[in-house]
């Protein structure tokens, strides 16, 4: 069973940053597809970012392309995503995610019906 924990949400003003951070059980991420996603009151959960097994790859959603980066560090078990320039549009519950097998394709990768394992969200509110 795949354990995911974020970490790092809060509240910050538009114009701000953050970064958020998910950690997982065991030694699975060289072998995972990961993801962030987030679901805002009243909204469908919507892909924010994704990434390959090695990091070599990523896919954003439009909304926020040039504004995140996601990463992450398989030696350390680690998926990130540093999120610069928020707006109140970005405020929501931000959640990770991960599977062992992905269609690489950016609206797959996006795709909530992709991933098995999720975690529990970290909220992020942007005030203006």
């Amino acid at each position: 069973q795949v354990q995911l924990v974020e970490s790092g949400g809060g509240s910050v003003q538009a114009g701000g940053s953050l970064r958020l951070s998910c950690t997982a059980s065991g030694n699975i991420y060289s072998v995972y597809y990961m993801a962030w996603f987030r679901q805002a009151p009243g909204k469908e959960r919507e892909g924010v970012a994704a990434i390959g097994t090695l990091g070599g790859s990523t896919y954003y959603a439009n909304s926020v392309k040039g504004r995140f980066t996601i990463s992450r560090d398989n030696a350390k078990n680690t998926l990130t995503l540093q999120m610069n320039s928020l707006q109140p549009d970005d405020t929501a519950m931000y959640y990770c995610a991960a599977d062992r097998s992905i269609s690489w394709v950016a609206y797959r990768a996006l795709s909530v019906y992709e991933y098995d394992y999720w975690g529990q969200g970290t909220q992020v509110t942007v005030s203006s």
